[in-house]
């Protein structure tokens, strides 16, 4: 159970730089933090003491097969965020190219 609150403190602490910080790198890592914090949730949610992969498994007992299908979600869920976060990268170095800053404050303070 106390890692199930590890995984929450981590999407929490994702969670509080995505919406206290003013820097949009802090932004963007604490993206990057809560969407670990939500993939080893999903990866433990999967877990089992003494279980074993179902490619494995000779015998029909299935009570201690690991489910598949989380891990399989995480890695896609893996691949598509590397593509956003370099998105998100492409995007906070065309921020600083046009307004020379990563603030978002003085950013807002640029509109024109």
């Amino acid at each position: 159970m106390s890692i199930y609150m590890l995984c929450l403190v981590l999407f929490a602490c994702g969670l509080y730089c995505i919406l206290r910080k003013r820097n949009i790198i802090k932004i963007i890592i604490g993206i990057i933090i809560a969407e670990y914090g939500a993939h080893l949730f999903f990866i433990l949610t999967a877990y089992r003491m003494q279980g074993r992969s179902p490619i494995y498994s000779v015998e029909a007992d299935i009570k201690n097969m690991v489910d598949p299908l989380p891990h399989a979600l995480v890695l896609t869920a893996i691949v598509i965020g590397l593509a956003t976060t370099a998105l998100i990268i492409a995007i906070a170095m065309r921020i600083y190219e046009k307004y020379g800053t990563f603030d978002i404050t003085k950013i807002k303070e640029l509109r024109g």
